[in-house]
């Protein structure tokens, strides 16, 4: 299956590391077929330093090259609509990063246009793919905590003075930079069955959120408190509450170990497991990809079209009690 990189940045060379480390593990992977950028110069490095057979100067000459069967778009959030459609329309699947787009819309839009193709488009946030996620359910589901009653949940970082994240025009702030993962934690260990969402911001000069505190209200009676920021540093911790016990993972946006508690007491006594080693985890998204789209499928069982959905509605409602709006709504 030949793959396309959209937009040659950070990210983007971790996913054509992850690639290229899948192959030299003898892992079932994608070809790296191109690389695509606005600037004919930056895609030819980009290509040349992480051995992709072709480079584009443009997304428009990638996307006409029919040898291209899959892309991950990996450009700022304000664009993920607009390339995604793109995408979509020359009959590509369809891997993007998150956030998924800047509103449930958007998303709507664009999850309804590969269903009516048949082509798959997932989301690319991450800790939905990856080992641990089975792992908490599994704690839980063994009764090892008791019942969760309550969880916290933060990722903050110290980012206020990168340009995409000041910018509204660049669907900037700390929600849909960070915000998402502690959310998707919550999502991911409660579900979605929210009664009620509370919450407070502060807002940057430029009008996008510098950092907020959310708190989701189930309707069983559990409660999800999260922050995230661009104001600070965070200890990107995730933990469940139970009536036994709690449970922590030590990172909401890519663990490395679940600790299980069943004693405040003595914390020191603690159960620590520690989570499978990684090229660079980005590699169970891709293989998910790779059984869905052999499968016939237009989404990811990890996150599924209305997950996606779901998490953006939820982000939706916080920039509106917020006042935050972005230009290319």
């Amino acid at each position: 299956m030949n793959m396309a990189v959209m937009g040659t940045g950070r990210i983007a060379g971790i996913m054509a590391d992850t690639i290229n480390g899948m192959a030299a593990q003898g892992m079932k992977a994608p070809t790296l077929y191109a690389a695509a950028s606005r600037s004919a110069d930056k895609a030819a490095a980009f290509a040349r330093e992480r051995n992709f057979a072709k480079a584009y100067g443009s997304y428009e000459e990638m996307l006409n090259d029919e040898k291209v069967e899959l892309v991950y778009v990996a450009t700022p959030h304000s664009s993920h609509y607009q390339n995604v459609l793109d995408c979509l329309r020359h009959g590509k699947h369809v891997l993007c990063e998150k956030a998924f787009t800047v509103n449930a819309a958007q998303a709507r839009e664009v999850c309804g246009l590969a269903e009516e193709k048949g082509l798959l488009l997932t989301e690319a946030i991450w800790t939905r793919y990856m080992p641990v996620r089975q792992m908490v359910d599994d704690i839980i589901a063994a009764g090892e905590i008791g019942r969760p009653r309550m969880l916290t949940a933060n990722l903050c970082y110290d980012s206020q003075k990168v340009e995409r994240i000041r910018r509204p025009e660049l669907a900037g702030g700390a929600l849909l930079d960070l915000g998402v993962y502690p959310l998707t934690f919550a999502s991911m260990v409660f579900g979605d069955d929210v009664e009620q969402i509370d919450t407070s911001a502060v807002l940057m000069d430029t009008g996008v959120d510098l950092q907020e505190s959310i708190t989701l209200r189930y309707r069983d009676g559990r409660m999800a408190s999260i922050n995230a920021s661009v104001n600070c540093m965070g200890d990107r911790r995730g933990v469940v509450f139970g009536e036994l016990g709690y449970l922590e993972v030590d990172a909401v946006n890519n663990a490395t170990r679940v600790t299980v508690c069943t004693d405040s007491n003595q914390p020191d006594r603690a159960r620590v497991i520690e989570v499978p080693k990684q090229i660079t985890g980005y590699e169970y998204e891709v293989l998910s990809c790779i059984r869905a789209i052999e499968a016939g499928r237009t989404e990811c069982p990890e996150m599924p079209h209305s997950e996606t959905i779901r998490m953006l509605e939820w982000m939706d409602e916080l920039r509106e009690k917020w006042g935050v709006h972005y230009p290319c709504e």
